[in-house]
């Protein structure tokens, strides 16, 4: 009977707001399920405050189990959710188990909450912040999530000595070129650098490119599954080169959509970025030679 009575008085209603918001940077991620999404920032010592509010929804008594609040750091597989597990949770009680008859007002706070792992919103992984409201009665759950972001600069590898990447491709009496990306690591909005030589050139060949892969990678050992997604593809020659002739490389990252490489987080999963460099002769074979990179975030 309660629970009928429940449906046609409708359920209580959370609303949750974050304090500062309109003062607060704000992060875009594009998350294959969910969209767009625009997110507040939180990162180094901030605090995570706000205030909570509880509506009867045209109810006059509600019986409940409790209220509380968390903040909630959580990794999931979205192809796989027994892989999906929680990395961090922080819990207020806002009300003991008992009645209310009145709309409630709660604030709440997160003091220099840990900022292990940055937020990523990606095909197959999402590593997520947010807070979660909910009341405990008898008959179900009434719940309200939020998420926020966690940005992380790293300037340990910002500060480090760069190495140039060296590689060569080479085809016996066909082919045989070297390239070179003049750094290894490069921030979210740099420029990717270099320059290929061609020693021998034998065959036809119509164009080189040049992509930026991301490759989720999720799972261990046999059980390990990747999603490869080519972000941007750039013509760096159309024609085919002379021998002894050499070709710049010059990529802009500021206009790609990618985050700081991710190396392994709970043993669940790593985000990595590769360069492709693809060869096109006249029949449509594709030769191709690929090199990982590090992507980092700025102070």
């Amino acid at each position: 009977m309660a629970s009928l009575l429940n449906m046609v008085q409708g359920q209580p209603i959370i609303e949750v707001s974050l304090d500062g918001i309109e003062t607060r940077k704000h992060t875009r991620f594009q998350d294959k399920q969910l969209g767009a999404l625009r997110l507040p920032v939180y990162s180094g010592d901030d605090d995570i405050t706000g205030v909570i509010e509880l509506k009867m929804n045209k109810q006059k008594k509600i019986e409940h189990l409790g209220i509380r609040v968390e903040l909630i750091g959580r990794i999931e597989i979205l192809n796989d959710q027994k892989q999906s597990s929680d990395f961090m949770s922080m819990s207020r009680e806002l009300e003991p188990q008992g009645l209310l008859f009145e709309d409630k007002t709660y604030k709440f706070q997160f003091q220099k909450f840990e900022k292990q792992h940055e937020s990523y919103y990606g095909n197959t992984v999402r590593l997520r912040y947010y807070l979660k409201v909910y009341m405990n009665r008898n008959y179900g759950k009434v719940q309200k999530e939020i998420d926020f972001a966690v940005l992380i600069p790293q300037p340990e590898l910002e500060d480090q000595p760069q190495t140039s990447l060296k590689l060569e491709v080479g085809i016996e009496e066909c082919l045989h070129i070297d390239f070179e990306y003049f750094k290894s690591r490069y921030h979210l909005r740099d420029v990717v650098t270099g320059k290929v030589n061609f020693y021998l050139v034998k065959i036809k060949i119509k164009h080189m490119e040049l992509a930026v892969i991301r490759k989720e990678q999720y799972g261990q050992g046999p059980q390990q599954q990747t999603d490869n997604e080519t972000l941007v593809k750039y013509e760096l020659m159309d024609g085919c080169p002379q021998k002894g002739e050499v070709i710049p490389i010059r990529l802009y990252l500021s206009g790609v959509d990618i985050t700081p490489s991710i190396k392994n987080v709970n043993g669940k999963f790593s985000v990595k970025y590769i360069l492709n460099l693809i060869l096109v002769d006249e029949d449509d074979r594709r030769y191709f030679k690929q090199q990982e990179i590090t992507i980092y975030r700025k102070k």
